[in-house]
């Protein structure tokens, strides 16, 4: 019994022990685990700390490149500088020319530690630059320019060649977007960003202006617009074989340019000789005849006059008339007697010098002064031109009635047509966006404006019409064509047409002009229905065909409410 009693006892002392020993286990175990919880813990916060410290530094370098006004870093000195020049937008805020950072990459040879390694790894990596004088500038040891201008592309070539020695200055380039579409318009800056023409050059000190930095300059264009028109424009060089060509679109009522091509042009990024005739600016700079697009002007002048009516007959019409050693005649024989709009309608020389002479030389004479066609174009470029002068001698006024013998900028032909259009209210063309002011400075009577607009349409719808190919559906076009010697080369013709939309209603001029068309034999017109060759060479087959395009083209970007354009608008009638 008492054995048993001590193999009891000894049996509980073992059990004993060995839940002791468990629990020192168990008891080690939860030590090591809080351990280790606590190490993966202080790895966690670790990562969490060092991302959260990149993210900052991300939000932090987004904020700095979304900042308007950009500040570079100079590598050398540090000194933080803004941007020399405000950005140039069109009348829908799409950028048209900005200042940008970019890098002249310098060489300090004091630095080079291998000269001639150094040449060889440049060598490699930029093959065409010039070695022969690059290796003299080293060795002379003196601080030089490598490359000016350089892309990113190429900074990140030159940093990937390890070398002290390269440094890279900042530098404000300003660069154009658009390339060559509002080369005439926009202008170029130099090196050292002061404008040499164009916008640039006439709004120089505004678009330094820090007081302005972060707004910028605003213009009447609209990109969309002014590509549609070039790219119709060109078109029609290449089908005409045109040495150039111009277009103009303007709003009649407050003078806005929404877009001014002129042919051929030039890349505004690439500086450019601009002394080249070739691109000179048709539309404000160059001087021409316009031919018959004057008899509009003719034709408004007796109406307002009340010396005629648009169905005034005209009668015993000559086929030509003497006025000194000049034989003054039309192109083709037409009837004797026309009314005053049909000598419109039909382009009658003859007719329209009739008409001149009822209205006087000194009422033309007061006209033409009134509607600034002799004076310098008023526009916000410094390329413009100035007619050539000429006497009223004895027979000016019948050959200016019908565009001959005198000269005027397109730019101050289509405002005098769209104060025509807009109800007789003078038109200042612009190319910058602004509040507009009524001016209430008259050049013809709402009346006459009207009479005038009717007679245009007519111009593009009647049968004996000469531009018959903008009758576009749904537009409503009128206008007048004109073709004439090119003033500096009589050898050279110059086709233009001068249209406005939609007549009834007028919102829109729109010049046309090519210098020197040839026929285009290959192309099918679509006259009134017939399919047919181009087999003439006159304003009615080139420069309204071209007109025609752009309309259709344009319309409806310019969002105007289609009941502008409603042809069953009935006009007020006016005796």
């Amino acid at each position: 019994m008492i054995k048993r009693k001590k193999n009891k006892k000894n049996y509980n002392t073992n059990q004993s022990s060995f839940y002791f020993e468990d629990y020192l286990e168990t008891n080690r175990n939860n030590k090591f685990s809080q351990k280790k919880n606590v190490f993966q813990d202080r790895i966690f916060l670790l990562f969490f700390l060092f991302f959260s410290l990149i993210l900052i530094f991300s939000f932090k370098i987004i904020h700095i490149s979304l900042n308007k006004v950009e500040l570079f870093e100079n590598v050398d000195n540090k000194k933080k500088f803004k941007l020399l020049r405000r950005d140039i937008v069109d009348r829908n805020g799409i950028l048209i020319s900005r200042n940008v950072q970019t890098f002249h990459a310098a060489i300090n040879p004091n630095l080079i530690k291998n000269k001639n390694n150094f040449l060889i790894k440049l060598k490699l990596t930029f093959p065409d630059l010039p070695y022969k004088k690059i290796e003299k500038k080293i060795y002379e040891e003196k601080y030089f320019y490598l490359k000016k201008r350089i892309s990113q592309k190429d900074k990140e070539k030159f940093w990937a060649l390890g070398e002290k020695a390269i440094i890279f200055e900042p530098f404000q380039s300003r660069i154009y977007p658009h390339s060559n579409l509002f080369s005439h318009i926009i202008g170029q800056v130099d090196y050292d960003n002061y404008g040499i023409s164009g916008i640039e050059k006439y709004f120089d000190k505004d678009l330094k202006d820090e007081n302005l930095a972060g707004t910028p300059l605003e213009l009447t264009l609209d990109t969309n617009i002014q590509h549609l028109i070039s790219k119709e424009l060109n078109d029609a060089l290449l089908t005409f074989k045109s040495v150039g060509g111009a277009a103009l679109l303007i709003n009649v009522e407050n003078g806005e340019i929404l877009s001014l091509v002129s042919l051929p042009n030039f890349d505004i990024n690439k500086r450019t000789d601009l002394k080249d005739n070739k691109y000179t600016n048709k539309i404000t700079k160059g001087v021409y005849e316009l031919g018959s697009i004057f008899k509009t002007f003719t034709i408004a002048l007796a109406l307002e006059n009340e010396l005629v009516k648009p169905q005034t007959i005209i009668k015993d019409i000559p086929r030509s008339i003497k006025c000194s050693k000049f034989k003054i005649s039309d192109i083709k024989e037409f009837p004797r007697n026309l009314s005053v709009e049909d000598i419109l309608i039909r382009s009658s020389n003859v007719g329209t010098l009739l008409i001149a002479r009822k209205i006087g030389e000194e009422k033309f004479k007061q006209f033409i002064n009134d509607a600034n066609l002799l004076k310098t174009p008023e526009i916000q470029i410094e390329e413009v031109g100035k007619p050539i002068k000429f006497n009223w001698n004895k027979c000016k006024l019948e050959t200016v009635s019908f565009g001959h013998g005198i000269t005027t900028t397109p730019l101050q032909a289509v405002s005098v047509y769209a104060s025509l259009a807009n109800g007789g209210t003078i038109v200042k063309p612009s190319l910058i966006k602004k509040p507009h002011k009524k001016k209430y400075e008259r050049l013809i009577s709402d009346k006459t404006s009207k009479r005038i607009n009717k007679i245009l349409r007519k111009v593009v719808t009647e049968k004996e019409g000469t531009a018959s190919l903008a009758d576009i559906e749904g537009f409503n076009v009128g206008g007048k064509t004109g073709t004439s010697q090119n003033y500096n080369d009589k050898n050279k013709n110059l086709n233009s047409f001068i249209s406005i939309f939609p007549s009834h209603k007028p919102k829109y001029a729109l010049l046309v002009m090519l210098e020197d068309p040839k026929v285009a034999k290959d192309l099918i017109y679509n006259y009134r229905g017939i399919k047919i060759k181009g087999t003439r060479n006159e304003a009615g087959w080139n420069s309204v065909y071209v007109a025609g395009k752009i309309i259709k083209k344009i319309g409806p970007i310019l969002a105007i409410n289609n009941n502008d354009f409603n042809e069953e608008y009935v006009a007020e009638k006016i005796n």
